[in-house]
């Protein structure tokens, strides 16, 4: 890049600093409207939201430059793309910054040079033409500070996109995951451009950025779908509250406010609307991470109630339910007065057949009551008073005898049969495993429901009462998917219009497939093939390649991923092994941590096997004066600086540098789940990592380190 160049950017990103400086003052010299009018309301929130588009754009207004030459014209147009759009308020109103999510925008991401005609797909139609430059720029706070260009026609390869990419990467992290729309690869920008209507099931390996490009997607959606999609009828599915806290600035950053942000326990205990006693998360942590219980006994627990085959049973109980859910007597509010039982029968089976079942039972009850006013009619005027008063009381107990199942009360008649067996017959009771039978009906005896029954209890709540169609999502994205079962997505697409759902995650880093999945078919056949698409991310940008390399012989020491990790052309320092005596493992972590000082990283994680052995190791650091965060699984909040953290709570979160601690055959064994772990907890560092082994190092490593 001449310094020409350079100057002449400068120039131009001062005149449109100054014309968006000259729109706010403007527009803040207007008074909030604050009459009744409709259309003035309007046109105030209008007024509004401009100014926070160009309150935003006002410290960074753009990070690339596009010049492209529509075919049979002359004009060569250089756009400018930013976050934000910002028109010109002379000249029709044209564009000084273009939305990086219009049409003409994905431009900049998908070209890559070459001789054909580049095109975009407009409302009008295909519009074709030549680029004739690409430039990346970075501003900060008004200033230019560096550009790229990566595509210059007729040039010899810059090589600029690589180059910016890695400036990129090479930045250190703080508490929060950020945007990155100024470095977006066209393998992301392909799939946050994919239409609404369709399922997208991503699989990206560990550092692929799958979060941040389904972030990005849901900013595309409301800005492509602006007619038929709002924001409050969004929702992200994350696994932990903390994970949520650490990509909350994402949206916000993008323009994109009210999008509903959970976790799935957090949204069905909502859903449910009763008292439930749930074990806590932490006991399922605490189970299959640290006492490290049967494999097997787990699997089978939680994934079969997490499995189609369970849904399947759970809808033919509800079936059978129905069949015989009508009343087995007539309804004779007094002598020689009878509603027959065929009546409601045909009332319950065929009049409101379209209604859920307990929306039917309030209907028939209505008409019954309908009814009674009828027959009172009929009365002598005298008797009426008395005669309606003893009807109302048949009724009462009539009703009581039909009788009202909450959703737990009835998942609680699969297990816990009793008297009502013609609610639950045997034939489909045994076709549940008997040790999932068994250690369900224990737990619900204590009246304590597990995470994997809240998808079931759910389903059941929507089969008896429905919901509105004004509830639907109109997109939902699925974050660590591979935690998800099949019972908890089925159920999720229920409730989401068209099939619009961005689903993500990672095989090799399924470290709960006690209750998750094990391959991607088993989301993909839940939906029609027109409806779904599949995407592999093969390319890591978070990790160096030598972390990267370090990462994969790990994860490929028990099998072949469903892919490995491409690293980008980033090289760092070597991944470092240490080993020490456990009474020296502190000493050892802070020696550590006083070398990354001098690396100026802003992020340290360091990870340990356990929720118990972490404490231990944040405590002696605090005592040796060393600040640091203790998370757990309670922890709502990511602070960035020195965390200590279990290895199972890492997933998500990046750290500029990881210490690994207690890197031994005990922690770390040759197995399917240790290797997933160990894969999980190399693959959250950035620039550094360090593995600190007491006693004989992991299997898992061994062959490849050379202990320092």
């Amino acid at each position: 890049m001449s310094s020409n160049s350079f100057q002449k950017e400068a120039k131009h990103l001062e005149r449109i600093t100054e014309k968006i400086n000259s729109q706010l003052v403007r527009l803040n010299k207007i008074p909030k409207y604050v009459g009744n009018s409709n259309v003035e309301q309007m046109i105030d929130d209008m007024r509004e939201k401009t100014k926070k588009n160009l309150t935003n754009a006002l410290d960074k207004p753009y990070f690339g430059r596009l010049d492209f030459q529509e075919a049979d014209q002359e004009k060569i147009a250089p756009l400018y793309i930013g976050k934000h759009g910002v028109q010109e308020e002379e000249n029709n109103g044209d564009l000084l910054v273009v939305d990086w999510r219009t049409p003409v925008a994905s431009l900049f991401y998908s070209y890559s040079g070459g001789e054909d005609l580049a095109y975009y797909e407009a409302p009008e139609g295909i519009i074709e033409g030549d680029i004739l430059l690409k430039r990346n720029i970075v501003v900060r706070n008004k200033e230019l500070q560096r550009v790229v260009d990566s595509y210059k026609k007729g040039a010899e390869d810059l090589s600029g996109t690589d180059e910016f990419l890695l400036y990129k990467l090479s930045e250190n992290k703080d508490s929060k995951l950020r945007d990155i729309v100024s470095s977006i690869q066209a393998e992301q920008n392909k799939i946050i451009r994919m239409p609404k209507n369709r399922a997208l099931v991503i699989q990206g390996v560990a550092g692929s950025g799958k979060t941040t490009v389904a972030l990005h997607r849901l900013a595309y959606l409301l800005y492509h779908y602006k007619e038929n999609v709002q924001a409050e009828k969004m929702i992200i599915f994350a696994p932990n509250n903390m994970f949520l806290d650490y990509v909350s600035d994402v949206l916000p950053e993008l323009g994109v406010g009210n999008i509903q942000q959970t976790v799935f326990q957090q949204w069905a205990l909502k859903e449910l609307d009763e008292e439930v006693s749930l074990n806590p998360q932490s006991e399922y942590y605490k189970d299959w991470f640290e006492n490290r219980v049967n494999e097997q006994n787990q699997n089978t627990f939680g994934r079969y109630k997490g499995s189609m085959d369970f849904k399947i049973l759970v809808e033919s109980i509800l079936e059978y339910y129905e069949k015989n859910y009508a009343p087995k007597e007539d309804f004779q509010p007094w002598e020689n007065t009878v509603l027959s039982r065929n009546l409601i029968s045909d009332w319950l089976y065929q009049e409101y057949k379209s209604y859920p079942l307990l929306k039917r039972r309030e209907r028939i009850e209505a008409r019954i009551k309908r009814w009674i006013e009828i027959k009172l009619k009929e009365v002598e005027p005298l008797q009426r008073r008395d005669y309606k008063k003893k009807s109302y009381q048949k009724l009462r107990s009539y009703l009581r005898k039909w009788k009202v199942h909450t959703p737990i009360d009835f998942y609680k008649l699969i297990f816990l049969q009793t008297k009502q067996k013609r609610y639950v017959p045997n034939d489909l009771i045994e076709q549940i495993p008997k040790e999932v039978y068994e250690s369900t009906q224990s737990l619900l005896k204590q009246n304590i429901i597990e995470y994997e029954d809240l998808a079931p209890i759910v389903y059941i709540k929507n089969k008896f009462y429905g919901g509105d169609k004004s509830e639907k999502f109109d997109h939902i994205v699925i974050d660590e998917a591979q935690d998800f079962s099949p019972f908890q997505l089925a159920l999720l697409t229920e409730k989401t219009r068209g099939h619009s759902l961005t689903i993500l995650g990672d095989l090799s880093q399924g470290i709960h497939h006690y209750k998750g999945i094990t391959d991607w078919n088993e989301f993909i056949n839940l939906f029609p093939s027109e409806h779904v698409k599949y995407h592999q991310i093969e390319t890591s940008y978070r990790s160096t390649m030598e972390i990267i390399t370090f990462a994969n012989k790990v994860i490929s020491k028990v099998g072949k991923p469903v892919s490995l990790a491409k690293p980008v052309f980033r090289s760092g320092d070597d991944v470092q092994v240490i080993g020490t005596r456990k009474p020296e493992l502190v000493a050892s972590i802070i020696k550590v941590l006083n070398s990354l000082k001098e690396k100026d990283v802003n992020t340290v994680g360091v990870i340990g096997r356990t929720q118990k052995e972490c404490k231990e190791i944040a405590n002696e650091l605090s005592r040796s004066g060393v600040e640091v965060s203790y998370v757990d699984s309670k922890h709502q909040s990511y602070e960035g600086g020195v965390s200590v953290i279990p290895i199972y709570m890492s997933k998500g979160l990046e750290f500029d540098a990881v210490l690994l601690v207690n890197v031994n055959e005990t922690q770390y064994a040759l197995s399917e789940r240790d290797a997933k772990l160990l894969y999980v907890g190399c693959t959250r560092a950035l620039h550094y990592l360090y593995l600190i082994c007491t006693d004989m190092p992991s299997p898992l490593i061994l062959e490849d380190s050379s202990l320092s």
